[in-house]
């Protein structure tokens, strides 16, 4: 849109705004780029330690897809009827004001990206690293150091040029997809030449505390699903396109990943599983000692350290959950809004109850972490008052504000977004 500046008269500038680009298959390639990541790589373990067997560990991987379909399809309503960019900041800045959306945006800056990327790195570091240690784990301190060169040099090519980084990400995207398509094609080997002695309900753990926990680890494994209502602005035909592309992806991703575990049970023990850091790599050195040799090597049975505490895990989940919230309360308060698509308010009935069951239960088995989760997002609350809420502020801190952001736009190079600048 253009339009004339009534201050001064001059000519009219023209407001930069996103045009639908995205088509279906474009949308679908999204949310299956998110979804699929390292999480599948790292979870299994999670899952099977705390389902105790395979049987159940594969339950929880199916409920775990079809638990982010209903979200998703929650998501469909709010996307098509709140159309902005920013999904659940949107959402909830629409629904419930700006507060409440700054604390979730506070969670996602603070504790969701960068834990999500540490986990990221290190799966990373220790999938690089595992070949060169076949008998014992990498050092921790080595794979930690790699880590954080992966995330410098990542954050320097995305920084630098964008078209380096999508094509850094497509490489990585295509190298995921041909690992997983290898593990699920030897898995189907396996269970063609008869390899199912581990597929059963042996050693079920049936503690409330544990099958929440290892909701847990599948629905990490999941997280991305919603990332396509963050550019609802640019996907053609949101109506038919968004509900199609979440329907599409979250099946398509769900049956590779319980293929994927299949593969993975198919060839490597639950002892075998839980006691790897890098479940595909130990599972690509036992196909092949088996091809070479007719039997399984024995392998060193190590203690899974811990990458993920319920904190990240606990907020993921109650920030969805708070988006999904908007939805009930919207058909209440504001029932004239446009709906092109509406659910049945069952479906966000029973992925609140759902999510309150998930959250509710790690804070008991894990008071502290979910503690530490807890006093972060509270922390939110005086930067909140202080920094956006407080208004007029006085000159001596706006003039501070005002410094760190011209310095910092010094320093990037870096220009407002409202409208294009004169260069």
């Amino acid at each position: 849109m253009v339009v004339m500046d009534e201050d001064d008269g001059k000519p009219p500038q023209e407001e930069i705004t996103l045009k639908p680009k995205m088509t279906l298959i474009n949308g679908i390639t999204v949310i299956v780029g998110s979804i699929i990541g390292s999480g599948i790589f790292v979870s299994p373990s999670g899952v099977l330690k705390h389902t105790g067997s395979v049987n159940v560990a594969l339950l929880v991987w199916i409920i775990s897809g079809v638990f982010s379909m209903v979200g998703a399809y929650c998501y469909a309503e709010l996307g098509t009827m709140i159309r902005k960019s920013g999904a659940d900041y949107a959402y909830i800045m629409d629904t419930f004001g700006p507060f409440v959306a700054f604390i979730r945006l506070w969670i996602e800056c603070l504790i969701v990206r960068p834990c999500s990327q540490a986990i990221v790195a290190l799966t990373f570091s220790q999938y690089v690293m595992k070949p060169l240690f076949i008998e014992c784990d990498p050092p921790d301190n080595a794979a930690r150091l790699l880590a954080a060169c992966c995330i410098c040099v990542l954050t320097f090519v995305n920084c630098y040029d964008v078209k380096w980084a999508t094509r850094v990400q497509d490489v990585f995207t295509y190298a995921k997809l041909l690992a997983l398509f290898i593990i699920i094609a030897a898995g189907g080997y396996q269970l063609f030449t008869g390899h199912m002695e581990h597929f059963t309900f042996k050693n079920t753990n049936t503690e409330v505390t544990s099958l929440a926990l290892s909701f847990y680890s599948g629905l990490f494994a999941y997280n991305g699903w919603n990332y396509l209502n963050f550019i609802i602005e640019e996907l053609k035909d949101p109506v038919r396109n968004l509900p199609l592309a979440i329907a599409i992806s979250c099946t398509l991703v769900t049956v590779v990943y319980v293929l994927t575990n299949v593969a993975f049970f198919s060839t490597l023990s639950p002892i075998e599983i839980l006691g790897s850091k890098a479940v595909a790599v130990t599972f690509a050195i036992l196909f092949y000692a088996g091809a070479c040799n007719g039997q399984m090597p024995e392998i060193l049975t190590m203690i899974q350290e811990k990458r993920l505490t319920p904190t990240p895990s606990v907020l993921v989940m109650l920030s969805i959950g708070v988006s999904v919230l908007c939805l009930p309360w919207l058909r209440w308060k504001r029932p004239d809004l446009d709906r092109p698509i509406k659910v049945h308010l069952i479906w966000p009935v029973i992925y609140l109850i759902a999510t309150v069951f998930v959250t509710v239960v790690p804070i008991v088995a894990s008071p502290y972490e979910t503690g530490m989760g807890f006093l972060m997002i509270f922390s939110s609350v005086p930067v909140y008052f202080v920094c956006i809420s407080w208004k007029p502020k006085p000159w001596w801190l706006q003039n501070f504000f005002d410094s760190i952001t011209v310095s910092l736009q010094k320093f990037l190079l870096v220009l407002g977004k409202s409208k294009k600048a004169d260069l």
